[in-house]
C-alpha cells in the first residue's frame, strides 16, 4: 500500500513537529507550577507564556483563560450550575448531554440556525444560558454569532460558544462574537489530546468544576499539564501565524469537492451555500452507506470519518443531518472529508481516485 492519507483533521490533527519540540522541554524541565522555588517559578513562566499564546488566538486576556483537560470539559465547566439552558440542535455531544429533557432550536437546510425560531424559544423558555458551536464539526457550516450574541443580549441571556472546531482555521476574537464563555481544545489545530481551554470575558468568574488547590485561579483544582499546555500554547500560536490556512485548505476542499461533483451529480454536498469551515466538506452519497464507503477508503489507505469523533462508532445516521432536514438513508450515507495542516493536493487525488472506484462499483451493482 503507498503512503496513507489522513483526511480526518476535525476528529483530531497531527501533532505539529514544533510543538512536539516544545513539550520534550517542558518535559525535561521539572518544576511544579505552584512551586515558589526557582525550578516552580520556570514552570510558571512557561505556563504563563502558553496563557498568553492561547489568549491570543481568541483575542482574549490571559487571565481569562482556564486551562482544562479538553473541549468536553471546558463546555461542561461554562454551563455548570446556572440554570435552564437552550442550545441548537447541531450541537457537539458534550453540550446536548447537558440539555437532554429541554427543547433545541432548530437549524435551516443549510445548517444555520434559525434565528425566528431563537427569538420564540428565548422569550418561551426564558433561559439562563444559550450554548451555540460557533463552527459545525461534521459540516463546516459557520453560524452568525455576533447576530446571535446581540438576540441572546436583548433576551438577558448569557451566551457560550463552543469554538473547538473553529479554532485556528478562521479568525476568532471573544469580544467581536459578543460570547460571554468560549471553549477550545488543542488537538484540533495540531496540538496535544488531552488539553484545551475555557475563555471567559472579563469580569465573569466560571464555577468551578474540580475543587481543591488554587491553580488557575481556584477555577479548576489539581496540578496543570504543564507539558500538554506548553504544546497548545505553541499550536496556538504556530495557528495565530499561519496566515495562509484559510486559502490553501479551501483549495484543497473546492479541487474535492470539483472532482467529486464531476465523478456523479447525485452526490450531496452539505452547506453548499452557507459560510463553512475552509477545510471541511461533508459529502453525501445517496445509496452507499457511511460504512460501506469508510471501509472502502480505509483499504485504500485513506482515513476519513462519518462525522463526530464522539459518535462516529455508533450505528445511525448523523443526528446534525438530520436536523438539517436529511432523511435517514441519506443522513447514514455521509462522510467527513477534512483537510490541516499537512494536507496537500496529492491526497485529494488519491481521495478521487478511490471514490471513482467505489462509485462505479456502486454503478455496476445497479445496473447487474
Amino acid at each position: 500500500m503507498s503512503n496513507p492519507v489522513y483526511l480526518d483533521y476535525n476528529a483530531t490533527a497531527p501533532v505539529k513537529p514544533e510543538v512536539i519540540d516544545a513539550m520534550a522541554e517542558a518535559m525535561a524541565s521539572v518544576g511544579n507550577p505552584s512551586s515558589v522555588h526557582a525550578a516552580g517559578r520556570a514552570a510558571r513562566k512557561r505556563l504563563s507564556r502558553a496563557r498568553e499564546q492561547v489568549a491570543a488566538l481568541v483575542g482574549a486576556s490571559p487571565e481569562a483563560v482556564v486551562f482544562t483537560s479538553g473541549g468536553t470539559e471546558a463546555n461542561n465547566q461554562a454551563l455548570a450550575g446556572d440554570g435552564p439552558l437552550l442550545v441548537s440542535a447541531i450541537e457537539h455531544p458534550s453540550i446536548l448531554a447537558l440539555a437532554r429533557d429541554q427543547l433545541s432550536v432548530p437549524v435551516t437546510d443549510d445548517g444555520l440556525i434559525d434565528l425566528d425560531s431563537l427569538r420564540q424559544c428565548l422569550a418561551s423558555q426564558r433561559p439562563a444560558t444559550l450554548a451555540v458551536m460557533v463552527a459545525n464539526n461534521e459540516t463546516g457550516v459557520i453560524q452568525p454569532i455576533a447576530e446571535i450574541a446581540e438576540i441572546a443580549r436583548t433576551a438577558s441571556v448569557r451566551l457560550h460558544v463552543d469554538a473547538v472546531q473553529a479554532a485556528g482555521k478562521i479568525p476568532l476574537d471573544l469580544a467581536e462574537l459578543g460570547a460571554d464563555t468560549l471553549s477550545l481544545s488543542a488537538h484540533k489545530l495540531g496540538g496535544p489530546q488531552g488539553v484545551g481551554a475555557l475563555v471567559c470575558r472579563d469580569g465573569l468568574e466560571p464555577e468551578a468544576l474540580l475543587r481543591g488547590g488554587a491553580q488557575e485561579r481556584r477555577f479548576r483544582a489539581g496540578t496543570e499539564n504543564l507539558p500538554g499546555i506548553v504544546g497548545f500554547g505553541e499550536a496556538a500560536a504556530l495557528a495565530l501565524a499561519d496566515r495562509r490556512f484559510a486559502e490553501r485548505t479551501r483549495a484543497l476542499r473546492d479541487r474535492l469537492e470539483v472532482g467529486i461533483r464531476a465523478l456523479s451529480d447525485e452526490v450531496r454536498i452539505t452547506g453548499a451555500e452557507a459560510p463553512r469551515l475552509p477545510n471541511t466538506s461533508c459529502l453525501v452519497f445517496p445509496g452507499l452507506s457511511h460504512d460501506t464507503q469508510l471501509i472502502h477508503y480505509d483499504l485504500a489507505g485513506i482515513a476519513v470519518s462519518a462525522g463526530s469523533a464522539c459518535s462516529s462508532g455508533k450505528v445511525g445516521p448523523s443526528p446534525v443531518l438530520l436536523a438539517m432536514g436529511f432523511s435517514r438513508e441519506d443522513a447514514a450515507a455521509a462522510i467527513r472529508v477534512s483537510f490541516g495542516w499537512a494536507s496537500e493536493e496529492s491526497d485529494v487525488d488519491r481521495f478521487l481516485q478511490a471514490a471513482e472506484k467505489l462509485l462505479a462499483r456502486r454503478t455496476l451493482r445497479k445496473t447487474a
